[in-house]
């Protein structure tokens, strides 16, 4: 498959030919053994807790696991694919821990907050321990895929009719799916942040935070601080395709070092617009509102039954 290959979608606008850049862990024009046996058993190959897809339906699972955006690159969007080989677990790792440190993984960790109430859970939590077993250390590792906008079950259904007839799928079809990196940021990144991450940081435990590269790309630009000062630790990957292999391979490409605080007002402080363009704005609809308010008189009149 060409990954940058372009048409334009009924709205005009320029997409790749087809949204689907990986489909249960294989490009959707990969025809090996190995890519039609887990396209048949809807299985997962990047460490679900099964061994099946769970995205979205156990019954009957959405097996993207990333899609084309607008450039022709694969932008991850389940956080299940940032699994593979466990590159992120061993980088956050280093991150938290000295070396020759024992160290394991442990997923889906309910946190509590002051009160006992749910803060929800942390994708994974890494902890340190002695050679009897006991706990040492521990540090948070959040994962955050990019939400999509529009519809991308029906091509992936679509291509899930025949995926062999459909490799070389083009899709033109209504509402085509995009990355939404500013919900991903607002609605999802920005809380876990501002709740989970504030509980560890006030531990005083570090945090690791897993993106895609082009999803970090689109938020303000962090300050940075040296290693060893970093409360957060930030792993840009993104995804090589391995042409040979017709694979995408998951790869780290960058680590930003922040501490907790000046990183979280970066994110979660939206720029002001100038006040004066918001004073033109409430001016209109008031002038709107003064000029087709209703006659007194007659609002009287309803009121007291008179004519």
């Amino acid at each position: 498959m060409c990954y940058n290959k372009q048409s334009k979608n009924k709205e005009g606008i320029s997409v790749p030919d087809n949204p689907l850049a990986e489909v249960f862990g294989f490009p959707i024009d990969n025809q090996s053994h190995e890519a039609k046996r887990y396209r048949r058993g809807r299985l997962c190959p990047f460490n679900n807790k099964v061994p099946n897809c769970t995205k979205d339906k156990a019954i009957d699972p959405l097996g993207v696991c990333s899609i084309l955006v607008e450039d022709g690159s694969a932008t991850i969007t389940c956080p299940i694919r940032f699994r593979e080989n466990w590159i992120i677990a061993e980088d956050a790792a280093a991150f938290f821990f000295s070396p020759d440190t024992s160290w394991t993984s442990l997923t889906e960790v309910r946190l509590k907050d002051g009160t006992g109430q749910s803060a929800g859970n942390i994708d994974v939590v890494l902890v340190s321990y002695d050679e009897k077993g006991k706990l040492l250390d521990f540090g948070s590792l959040e994962v955050q895929a990019v939400y999509i906008s529009g519809n991308v079950r029906n091509p992936f259904a679509q291509y899930m009719k025949d995926p062999d007839g459909q490799s070389q799928m083009v899709w033109n079809g209504p509402n085509y799916p995009r990355a939404d990196y500013l919900s991903s940021s607002r609605k999802r990144l920005a809380p876990q942040m501002l709740y989970k991450g504030g509980i560890f940081n006030e531990w005083r435990k570090k945090q690791a935070v897993a993106l895609h590269k082009s999803f970090y790309a689109t938020l303000p630009e962090l300050p940075a601080v040296a290693p060893e000062k970093a409360d957060v630790a930030w792993f840009l990957y993104g995804l090589e395709l391995n042409k040979e292999e017709n694979r995408f391979v998951f790869t780290r490409h960058k680590t930003i070092y922040t501490a907790f605080e000046p990183a979280l007002l970066r994110i979660t402080k939206t720029p002001a617009s100038p006040i004066d363009d918001f004073i033109q704005h409430l001016q209109s609809k008031l002038d709107d509102r003064l000029n087709n308010s209703p006659d007194i008189s007659t609002l009287q009149d309803m009121l007291t039954g008179s004519h």
